[in-house]
């Protein structure tokens, strides 16, 4: 971060088990356990307004349907699935 623009700091309190789990995800990561709060909060940002978004074209558009919801499921899972097949392979 350039030295004219400090990051802003935040102090939380995390239950003991999380805590554990964040530490060892940022060390499988290797990034910093802030990179990694930042990663994921971020997510969950882009997951809220992804949220928000589809609310709003179904407050406009109606809601969707079963077959729409479907074809939704299936484009989700077929990148997840490719991705798990290739962490699973031996290096």
């Amino acid at each position: 971060m350039p030295r004219g623009n400090p990051s802003p700091k935040l102090a939380i309190t995390i239950a003991p088990e999380v805590h554990e789990k964040i530490l060892a995800a940022a060390v499988r990561d290797g990034v910093s356990v802030s990179a990694w709060m930042t990663s994921a909060a971020r997510e969950a940002l882009r997951r809220r307004a992804g949220l928000a978004a589809v609310a709003e074209w179904e407050k406009q558009n109606g809601p969707f349907s079963a077959e729409e919801m479907e074809e939704a499921r299936r484009s989700v899972r077929e990148p997840l699935g490719s991705k798990r097949r290739k962490a699973q392979r031996p290096a």
